[in-house]
């Protein structure tokens, strides 16, 4: 028969928390966890990557912006990820201005920032507070074309014409920069806007044609 001190021993002993024991009990729970994602349907993962998404998204908060968009003052409250472009396409429904490679490769993207030219998807709304946005949509007068527009249609400067809205902008910007002076110089500051048809022939000549007239753009 066990004395009180050897009953008090046990009892205390028993009282000790098992460090090793708990460390156990909770690797195998984070091991069932992985496993049972790993096996799950990949509806299941996708979901759960949408909850995470969710509370990170909760995060951030909208700021307001204020940009003149082809010449209409526009107050807005915009998540701070939101490229330029995708404030133009999916909230202001101008949805000439085109997404391409989306990495500021093909030029497809090109609008005038303050009469320069940027692209679209590589900068952030939120840098452009208080600038003043053209897109293809704010050159033409009512129903008169732009001259480059014109040009590009006289001179078919276009084949799928997905490209062209970019390509229209940048060649605006090519004169105002005074960098259309010969072929060659056409050609280099154009070098950013890719045409997959291979349009580039017409493209210089309408740009050509529109620098010689001497019309105001």
């Amino acid at each position: 028969m066990a004395d009180d001190n050897t009953i008090d021993k046990t009892s205390q002993e028993s009282d000790i928390p098992n460090n090793h024991s708990d460390a156990r009990r909770t690797f195998i729970k984070q091991s069932s966890l992985l496993t049972a994602l790993a096996l799950a349907p990949a509806s299941v993962v996708k979901a759960a990557e949408g909850k995470i998404d969710e509370k990170v998204a909760d995060k951030f908060e909208n700021v307001p912006v204020t940009l003149e968009i082809n010449g209409v003052r526009k107050k807005l409250s915009i998540d701070p990820r939101t490229t330029t472009l995708d404030l133009l396409r999916e909230q202001l429904g101008l949805t000439g201005t085109k997404k391409g490679c989306d990495y500021g490769q093909c030029g497809a993207c090109t609008v005038l920032m303050d009469g320069e030219r940027i692209n679209s998807c590589l900068t952030f709304a939120v840098m452009l507070n208080g600038k003043k946005i053209t897109t293809i949509e704010g050159l033409a007068t009512g129903g008169e074309l732009h001259p480059m527009q014109a040009a590009f249609v006289k001179h078919d400067g276009f084949q799928c014409g997905y490209c062209t809205p970019g390509q229209i902008m940048s060649a605006v910007a090519c004169i105002r920069e005074g960098h259309a002076n010969t072929d060659d110089e056409i050609r280099e500051y154009m070098s950013g806007n890719i045409c997959r048809c291979g349009a580039y022939p017409n493209i210089v000549n309408a740009i050509k044609d529109v620098k010689n007239s001497g019309q105001k753009i």
